[in-house]
């Protein structure tokens, strides 16, 4: 099982990136997994070490993220076709919860 699953979306796990379903796959492989949790625990300690690659630092600062008067203006319908275009697919295809929750406290 632990194969089943990279570093990359074991990195956005820790970061409550993913989408509901992968992160609660991810959790069940844990609880029945010694080989999935040292592996989660030696990225945590890469992390708390300070070795981060660009991709991690991209990421943890959610720098794809459209700003919150950006959201504000998607919901108002004043954004270029372009910026919207951008929105949604930042929120319906990436599934940004981070983004949608904050479309949710806007409205």
């Amino acid at each position: 099982m632990p194969a089943d699953f990279t570093n990359t979306e074991l990195e956005a796990f820790l970061d409550e990136a993913l989408s509901v379903e992968r992160m609660a796959a991810i959790e069940d492989a844990l609880r029945r997994s010694d080989q999935l949790q040292a592996q989660l625990a030696a990225i945590n300690g890469r992390r708390d070490a300070g070795v981060h690659s660009l991709g991690e630092i991209w990421r943890r600062h959610r720098l794809s993220c459209p700003t919150r008067e950006q959201l504000g203006s998607y919901l108002l319908g004043v954004l270029s076709r372009q910026e919207a275009d951008y929105t949604r697919f930042h929120l319906e295809t990436i599934g940004c919860r981070y983004c949608a929750a904050s479309v949710e406290d806007l409205k």
